[in-house]
């Protein structure tokens, strides 16, 4: 039984391991620009349980908002998608994740520039990383440039400051980014 759960208030929320899922549920860890945008659009997606806002794949422990955002931490802006595998499938979240954002753009989505704005698919195991290959082939056919997103082993996952979780609902101030490809 994993440790860790989903809630509403993440104000005291643990960083969560690779391989952590509530029970019974898959997870999935996406980076694609500011992720206000990219947790208000996968929340829309039917069978999605939770999402959380985040911090990944860089070097500083517990890392906060103003740390990631000077780009010396290495971290990305991420989203930990729980979801439930009878009703939305691990393909059908990658479909989102390519048509709600531009892969061919290094380190950059609409105005947010930066290495922590980057494309990124952090896999929890093989057959992430396999399927999330096999996507990232597909998508490349229809795009004229290179798609640079990167595909990388899931790290701890830092949640970010309450504040930015459930952004858009709260606030009514849209997505930073998202595009329809």
């Amino acid at each position: 039984m994993s440790r860790f759960s989903f809630t509403k208030d993440k104000s005291q929320a643990p960083p969560v391991e690779p391989g952590e899922a509530p029970d019974g549920l898959g997870v999935a860890t996406f980076a694609a620009g500011c992720f206000w945008g990219v947790e208000d659009f996968f929340r829309s997606v039917p069978g999605v349980v939770d999402v959380v806002s985040g911090y990944t794949g860089g070097s500083v422990l517990r890392p906060t908002y103003e740390q990631v955002c000077s780009g010396s931490t290495g971290h990305a802006e991420a989203v930990l998608v729980a979801y439930d595998t009878a009703k939305v499938s691990y393909e059908e979240l990658l479909d989102e994740f390519w048509r709600h954002h531009d892969p061919t753009t290094a380190n950059r989505q609409g105005p947010d520039v930066g290495t922590q704005y980057r494309s990124a698919v952090f896999v929890h195991d093989s057959d992430q990383e396999r399927l999330v290959r096999e996507s990232l082939s597909a998508v490349q056919e229809r795009f004229g440039r290179p798609v640079v997103t990167e595909v990388v082993p899931a790290t701890t996952f830092w949640p970010a400051e309450v504040y930015h979780q459930h952004y858009a609902e709260r606030t009514g101030h849209g997505a930073c980014h998202v595009a329809n490809w």
